[in-house]
Formats: C-alpha cells, sequence, structure tokens
C-alpha cells in the first residue's frame, strides 16, 4: 500500500545533511512526509515547516513522546536530545504518530495501518528484553559508553550505562584538543577497557583520544542512521539485517558488550 522514499541513506549524519534539488522534489511528491524532529534534521527544518504550510501532510514522529520522557542534557540547556531511538520503549510511541498520519492519508488502509503498528511496538518491547539479557554480561562498573558524539543518553538511560562523549549533540562543531585530552584524562581513571567509533560521524577524534589514552576502539556503532538495507550480520547465533531498527540496535548492544565484558 506504501512507497517508502528515504532521503537520507546509510551513514549520512542528518545533523549536517543538506536537502539537494531532487530531494525537493521527491517532498513535493510526496503523499504525506515524516521526520524524526527534536532538530536532529536541523538544516532540513525549514524545508519540512514549508512543506506543512503548504498543505503537505508532515509529521515529527517525535511529536509524541511526552515532554516528562525527553532528555535535555546540561550542557545543551534549552535543548532536546533527539536521538529518542536508543530507547526502544520511548522509540515505540512514536509508532503512533506514524500510523496516524498513513490512516489519514489512505483511510482505506486504517485497520492494516493500526494492526502493523501493534506488531512493531511488540517487537521493540521484546527487542528490549533481549538487550537487557545480553548487557547482564557486562559487570555494572564497565558500564561506561564512550562514543564520538552525545548521542546514546537515551540508550544509556534505558540500558544503565554512563554515556560520555567527545563531541556534544550535534556533530556540526568538532571535538578541539582540549575536549579529547579531557576525555583520555577520563578513561584512564576510569581504566574503560574500549571506546567506539560510529557509522556516520569521523572517526578522527575516537582514532586520537584512543592511540593517546592507549585504549581498542571495540567497534562501529550505529548512531545518528542504520545501515544498508539487507546487510546481514551474525553475532550469537543469530542474524539481524542492521538495515533495520531492530536489527541496528542488536549489533549496537552486541558490539558494546563483546568490547566491554
Amino acid at each position: 500500500r506504501v512507497n517508502v522514499v528515504g532521503l537520507m541513506g546509510p551513514g549520512v549524519d542528518p545533523h549536517l545533511y543538506k536537502p539537494a534539488s531532487d530531494d525537493v522534489v521527491k517532498l513535493q511528491r510526496a503523499k504525506v512526509i515524516f521526520y524524526s524532529g527534536l532538530m536532529l534534521e536541523g538544516r532540513m527544518t525549514d524545508l519540512f515547516f514549508r512543506m506543512a504550510r503548504s498543505g503537505k501532510l508532515v509529521y515529527a514522529v517525535t511529536e509524541s513522546i511526552p515532554e516528562k520522557d525527553r532528555l535535555e542534557p546540561p550542557e545543551f540547556a534549552g535543548h532536546w536530545d533527539p536521538h529518542v531511538w536508543g530507547d526502544p520503549i520511548l522509540w515505540s510511541k512514536c509508532v503512533v504518530t506514524v500510523v496516524d498520519g498513513l490512516s489519514k492519508a489512505d483511510p482505506a488502509g486504517a485497520a492494516d495501518y493500526a494492526k502493523r503498528g501493534q506488531g512493531v511496538v511488540t517487537s521493540y518491547k521484546a527487542m528490549r528484553a533481549w538487550a537487557l539479557k545480553r548487557i547482564a554480561a557486562v559487570p555494572r562498573d564497565q558500564r561506561i559508553l564512550v562514543t564520538s558524539h552525545d548521542a546514546f543518553n537515551y540508550f544509556g538511560q534505558s540500558f544503565g550505562f554512563q554515556v560520555v562523549a567527545v563531541q556534544g549533540l550535534s556533530t556540526v562543531t568538532e571535538a578541539g584538543l582540549a575536549d579529547i585530552a579531557k576525555m583520555v584524562d577520563f578513561i584512564k581513571q576510569k581504566k574503560i577497557k574500549a571506546i567506539f567509533v560510529e557509522s556516520s560521524v569521523n572517526p578522527a577524534a575516537i582514532e586520537r583520544v584512543s592511540k593517546d589514552a592507549g585504549v581498542k576502539i571495540g567497534g562501529e556503532l550505529f548512531s545518528d542512521a542504520c545501515g544498508r538495507a539487507g546487510d546481514i550480520h551474525e553475532a550469537h547465533g543469530e542474524k539481524y539485517d542492521v538495515g533495520t531498527f531492530v536489527g541496528m540496535l542488536k549489533h549496537n548492544v552486541n558490539t558494546v558488550v563483546d568490547a566491554l565484558k
């Protein structure tokens, strides 16, 4: 019933993405438009607003998340953390917005969208239960996640990790020498076993931290983008497609657990 067109592919940084002319054409042709919101797609937000004013059905899916459940890091007061998908239960609250939007665009399919939406919510709950079992292998005092930028706060809240990043919420500003030196000191103090690069962020800062701190890079995490659709990974006797949300999160959990346990 639905032909889904994604504007940003695997490994693309939504903070920095600038819409091309053919993106505008695709949006104009769309019957309904969904985007994450909370300023994740910083450079595209004005375009989405213009589309909505023109009469298009446009939805920021994170608008369905109550403000009490959103994170506002102290160093970015006044700005919500947009990386909600790190918590699968919280991310599942966005499904209702997608179901409502599709149902409004295609009323005849409303019952089908509602049924499929419930299936998605159920799968996200199962995903979190699976993740908690895997994460139990990591001692609590070793649950410190060091990454390139501050994209894992919701993940940390959901799964009990302290999250520390070289950069802030956005990748617009790169890490400076002082940021790197501070992180190196932190890693040495905490005796952290591994740190992680991200698929959509320049790895230079983390690689420098790894070298200066003498700590290994535990793997690559998907932060602001999924993997390539159909890219099947296998770990611990299970296969999953990292081009899907569930597959992406399973990859992240397995990568973190295997490096820190």
